[in-house]
Parts: C-alpha cells; sequence; structure tokens
C-alpha cells in the first residue's frame, strides 16, 4: 500500500519487474549518497582530550583538571569529579568553570593545592547537546603511578530501570504522534466519511493520549535519566525547575502546549466537522483543518528535531527542517496505514475511492522518507566501515532492510486494491442503515451482549405498537442494529478482494511497528561517524579471561610487500595498576620482523575509559617493551596495535583481554 501509485490497470508482467527496479534504484540511491565523502559531523558529544592527558604522569599536582568535548555541553555540580587513590574527592566540589573559546568546548575543575603522588581518576558525566547523557571517565598520575581504589558504578549514564522505562516512553511518543498525525491526515485526505465513524475517532483520540502520557513521563523522568537514575529524583522540585531550563526540557514543555491546540483540532473534526452535510461548508472546513491541524503537526514534530541528533553536527539549519519533514512522511504513512487497518476490520463503509487516495497519499510519503532518509545517512554514517561496523549502521541497514520488506507487502496490497469494488458497501446500505451504522458495527459485540437472548423475530411489530414500553422500544433498537451491523459484517468479509486487502494491510502494519521500534533506537544510537571516530573503527575480538600474566597473539597483514605477520603480546602481572609490557613481530616466516612504527592503546569501553596510549621503545629486532603501564581499573580491556611496514603500508588490530 505504502510506496505505490493508485492502480492504472492491470499489467501481470511489467508491474512486478518495475516494482522490482524501482526499488533497486532506490536502495542504490540510498546507499550510493550515504557512502559519498563528506566533512566532519557528530551527535553525541564526545571527549576530544584534557589536562593532563590520558595516562599521562605529571611531577608536581596541577591546579585543575580541563576536559574538551566535540560539542556544547550541559553540566551540573558534579558533572566532573577527580578521585584520588583512596576514592576521595581531590577537587574543590565546585560546578566546572566555562572555559570554552569559540568552537573550542572545555570545563575545568579546581583541585585542592598539596595533592600527595599517586594515580587520580577523573569521572565525568554530562548531557550531550543532542539531548542524550553522556559519561566517561580516565586517569592520571602524580609523581608517580600507584594503585587505586576507585570503584565507579557500572550503570551507564541513561542506563538502568529509570532508562528501561524513559526508553519505552519515548517508543509510546512516537508511536503516539504517528496515531495521532496519520489518523488525522486519513480522515481529512483519504475518507471524510471516516470523521462520524467511532473505530477512527478512538484511533486518532488513543494516539493523543499515548503522546500526551509519554511526553509527560519523559518530562517527569529527564532528571534521573539524565543524572541519579533512581525513581524518586522524579518528583524532585528542583531537579524539574533545572530540567525545564534546558533545551530538550523546553522541547518537552512546548509538546504539552501544542498537544492542547492538537486536542481542540480533534474536537472539531470529530464534533463540528462530523456533522456538517452541506458539501461547501465542508469543503471549508476541511481546508481550514488541514493547514491548522498541519502547523500544529509540523510543530510536535519540531520538538524532536530541536532537540536531538538533527540539532547538532553539521547543516543544522538544513538537517532540522528535514528531519522534521521525515517525521511528517512517517506519521501520514505508518499512520495512515494505522487508520486503513482499523477501518477495513472495525468498519464496513470504506470505499474504494478512499483506499486509492490513501495509496497516493503513502507513495508520496514514501519519495519524501527517501529523499530526507538519505540526507540524514550521509550526515549520520559517512563510510562504508562506519556502516557495517557501528551499531548505528549496522540499525540503519536492518530499517532499509524493514522497509524493503514493507514495499514488497506493499506491492500485494496494490494488486488487491486494483481488484477492490464497492459491491459490498452498496449491498450492505440496501439494508436501510443509518448513518450510525458504522458506530454500531464498531462495537457488535458489546451491543449484542446488552440485547439479551430475545426473540428478535417479532421485534419490527412490537416496535411498533402504541403499547410497548420505552425500555422494550431501546432493546428491540439495539437488537435492529446488532442485525444490521452483523449482516454488514457478513457481506464485507465475504467479499475475497476486501479480506485479502485486510491480511495484506494487516502484514504491513505489523512489519510497521517492528520498523517504528529501530527508528526510535536509532534516535537513542550514537551515530556512526561519530562512534568511528571515537573508537578508531575497529571490530574487536575477546580473548580468554586470565589469572596471571595476559598473552595475546593478532595475526596482521597490512597489504603491501612483507606486510603480513603476527603480533604477540604479554602483560605481566596482569592485572590492576603498574605492569610491564612486551610486544614482539614476527613476520610470515616466524623470523622477528622490524617495522618502522608501532603504536599501542588500551580501552575500557564498558566504562568509557581511554584510549589510554602506550609507547613501547625497541629493545631488540622485533622486540619492544614498555614498563610501567597503567591500568586503573578491572574489566574487559581492548588492545589496540597499530602496525606500519612501510611509508604507505599500515593496519590497527585488536583484540580484547580480561584484566583481573
Amino acid at each position: 500500500m505504502s510506496a505505490t501509485a493508485p492502480y492504472a490497470g492491470p499489467s501481470p508482467i511489467r508491474r512486478p519487474v518495475a516494482a522490482a527496479a524501482l526499488l533497486a534504484a532506490l536502495v542504490s540511491l540510498v546507499f550510493g549518497l550515504l557512502l559519498a565523502g563528506a566533512g566532519p559531523a557528530s551527535a553525541h558529544a564526545a571527549l576530544t582530550g584534557s589536562d593532563p592527558q590520558d595516562g599521562a604522569v605529571v611531577d608536581t599536582a596541577p591546579k585543575e583538571v580541563t576536559l574538551s568535548f566535540s560539542e556544547a555541553i550541559a553540566v551540573g555540580d558534579d558533572s566532573i569529579r577527580v578521585l584520588d587513590p583512596s576514592g576521595k574527592r581531590a577537587d574543590t566540589e565546585a560546578e566546572p568553570r566555562d572555559l570554552s573559546e569559540g568552537s573550542t568546548v572545555r570545563y575545568g575543575v579546581a583541585l585542592h593545592s598539596g595533592l600527595p603522588d599517586g594515580t587520580y581518576t577523573v569521572a565525568w558525566q554530562a548531557i550531550s547537546a543532542d539531548s542524550h547523557p553522556i559519561s566517561g571517565a580516565f586517569t592520571f598520575s602524580i609523581g608517580a603511578p600507584s594503585e587505586t581504589t576507585v570503584a565507579l558504578s557500572s550503570q551507564e549514564a541513561g542506563g538502568g530501570p529509570v532508562g528501561v522505562v524513559y526508553d519505552i516512553a519515548r517508543y509510546a511518543a512516537y508511536g503516539g504522534f504517528v496515531l495521532l498525525v496519520g489518523g488525522s491526515a486519513f480522515v481529512l485526505i483519504c475518507w471524510r466519511g471516516g470523521a462520524s465513524a467511532l473505530p477512527m475517532q478512538r484511533l486518532v483520540v488513543r494516539g493523543w493520549l499515548t503522546l500526551t502520557a509519554a511526553t509527560l513521563v519523559m518530562l517527569l523522568l529527564r532528571n534521573p535519566y539524565t543524572g541519579s537514575g533512581k525513581f524518586a529524583d522524579a518528583f524532585d522540585l528542583a531537579g524539574l525547575q533545572s530540567v525545564l531550563d534546558t533545551k530538550p526540557g523546553a522541547a518537552l514543555v512546548s509538546r504539552l502546549l501544542l498537544l492542547g491546540a492538537a486536542a481542540l483540532f480533534i474536537a472539531v473534526l470529530f464534533g463540528t466537522y462530523a456533522r456538517r452535510e452541506d458539501e461547501q461548508e465542508r469543503k471549508d472546513l476541511t481546508f481550514g483543518l488541514a493547514v491548522g491541524g498541519g502547523v500544529v503537526a509540523a510543530g510536535i514534530a519540531a520538538t524532536w528535531a530541536m532537540s536531538e541528533h538533527s540539532s547538532t553536527g553539521i547543516q543544522t539549519s538544513i538537517a532540522m527542517p528535514v528531519d522534521v519533514a521525515h517525521l511528517l512522511a512517517v506519521a501520514a504513512w505508518l499512520g495512515g496505514l494505522a487508520a486503513l487497518l482499523v477501518a477495513l476490520y472495525r468498519t464496513p463503509d470504506i470505499g474504494s475511492a478512499s483506499v486509492r487516495r490513501f495509496s497516493a497519499v503513502a507513495f508520496g510519503s514514501v519519495v519524501v522518507l527517501a529523499a530526507t532518509g538519505i540526507y540524514q545517512s550521509w550526515r549520520q554514517v559517512g563510510s562504508w566501515s562506519a556502516l557495517t561496523g557501528t551499531r548505528y549502521g549496522q540499525l540503519l541497514i536492518i530499517k532499509v532492510a524493514l522497509i524493503a520488506v514493507l514495499l514488497a507487502v506493499a506491492w500485494f496490497s496494490r494488486r488487491w486494491t486494483g481488484r477492490l469494488t464497492d459491491a459490498s458497501v452498496a449491498s450492505a446500505g440496501a439494508e436501510g442503515t443509518s448513518a450510525g451504522a458504522g458506530d454500531a458495527s464498531a462495537g457488535a459485540e458489546e451491543e449484542d451482549a446488552a440485547a439479551g437472548p430475545e426473540d428478535t423475530s417479532s421485534a419490527a411489530p412490537d416496535a411498533a405498537s402504541d403499547d410497548v414500553a420505552p425500555e422494550r422500544a431501546a432493546q428491540l433498537a439495539r437488537q435492529r442494529a446488532v442485525l444490521t451491523a452483523t449482516k454488514k459484517k457478513r457481506i464485507r468479509d465475504a467479499d475475497p478482494e476486501r479480506s485479502g486487502l485486510r491480511r495484506s494491510v494487516l502484514a504491513e502494519a505489523a512489519v510497521a511497528v517492528v520498523l517504528l521500534a529501530v527508528t526510535t533506537m536509532l534516535t537513542s544510537t550514537e551515530p556512526g561517524r561519530t562512534e568511528e571516530e571515537a573508537a578508531g573503527g575497529a571490530t574487536a575480538a575477546t580473548a580468554p579471561a586470565s589469572d596471571g600474566p595476559v598473552n595475546l597473539s593478532m595475526p596482521f597483514d597490512t597489504g603491501g610487500q612483507n606486510g603480513k605477520g603476527t603480533v604477540r603480546i604479554d602483560i605481566d602481572p596482569g592485572r590492576t595498576g603498574s605492569n610491564d609490557l612486551h610486544v614482539w613481530i614476527d613476520g610470515s616466516d616466524g623470523e622477528p620482523m622490524d617495522v618502522p612504527e608501532l603504536k599501542l592503546a588500551l580501552t575500557l569501553e564498558s566504562k568509557d575509559i581511554g584510549p589510554l596510549p602506550v609507547v613501547p621503545d625497541r629493545l631488540a629486532e622485533g622486540h619492544w617493551t614498555a614498563s610501567g603501564v597503567q591500568i586503573p581499573m578491572a574489566g574487559d580491556w581492548k588492545f589496540d596495535v597499530t602496525v606500519r611496514t612501510s611509508d604507505i603500508d599500515q593496519v590497527t588490530i585488536d583484540k580484547n583481554a580480561k584484566i583481573g
């Protein structure tokens, strides 16, 4: 349904070929533009530098610690903490000072004077410009490295039970927006008679209620989501006030205000508009509702655009309107699909013309989605390695695959649409049903229960009698409505074309639910370009845990002449604190191999620590060593090794090892 134009007559051979060609061209265009070269962009803020640097050993205690970030962040009193080897605060516990200049984002905290020698841990947590919480930690040493007893929480920023509930509310908000906007657009554009159908009214109202409730939950949980991670802090008035002063808080409040306007729109759509019988008056009201509703819908969509990925990075003035258009197209497509499904299953009155009008709307929505999706993907990914080697890229591949499945199912829906006639509707209408029969059919089961096991064969004569009681007359009227609705449903279900269309639209809706979930996950996932820049684009392999010295072996191939070999690493004693590191490089013949350059770095991804650089010294041919390598805490550490075998041939390999 969603990716097809209105039916234009049968062509059994050309239609599948044309659809397949269109799909192939669309996918090729998406990935072709996606992977074209582009300037740097980021969405989640990333730590780009610090003073002292990660793993640095300084002779004297610094007066302050400064952190530099890739983009603007929001900080609080405890956003940056410096802990001494015993775990006590070494900073003055004041709010970080903003030291930013121009495009450089830098914050600093002052340290106490007279700090003793040892290894210090810097833990930081802030809110990225795209509204997502970020955190990390690293170490530096004064005088000489030492053991540290610092134990940081294993819970990532935005994680835990609060994070789970917040993510559920985020998904519910998208779902409510889709039903509210898509359902309303379906009534105004495709099926104006649906304004008086109770199932359609319920769909749109439930969308409004879901979006409103989810927005309230997100507003209340915003403080613990970005801070303590405790549900009790949801009702901290001071925390709520601080949330309202942030861009995400302002966006959520703006959304609630716009939802008030949306409630007025719904009241007019399903009240005054539904009761209008004069065609000219209805046309005028349709125009007014379309303009007003479009403004409100765009405003609600803008509350996402102004606070998430599109609001930061490159070309924000383009990215934000594109994001609004993308969200509106998603709502028109998936929300209209949900409305069509409800109409096909719960009302017998929708005709083939309305279904074909939705086919045209859905086709236009897919065109907009393709154009805006290409731009968004290019902006957030930008390379093959980021597409295949990052979580964001992998989710994007899944999303494209789901869209392809949805388009395939839509092709079958289009075939059923072409066969659809209004015979069943006309036949049912000939039974003398009133304008409210659609509502009666929607609630047939409830009415049947209310009617009771009366003998309906004498319903008409009894109803005509002057002596019949009002209660009996009302009961007979309900019985007649149920009988009429049941007969209409039986006629409708006997139409094979309509039944086939219902099944295919149901399949589309099922895929759409999964697609919406993946899209929601994308909005809270670090973009591929940023993740690749921070992690070097490497894919880690895990070595077994070790209780003693750690031994790693990693084959490499730089692609040049004599570029194959094996890197062997020994870390002794292989636990937190100071370690001795030895690196051997063997050629493909097993003999020691000298290389022009060797680099190492250690990263604890679970705590966002690192990469901590290690600079080994050449001890002999094919043998490098480094002493005093500090591993500040236990965990699954990733060892990145960069080997250069010539001026142009270089490769980075990695492997994980558990350090106890």
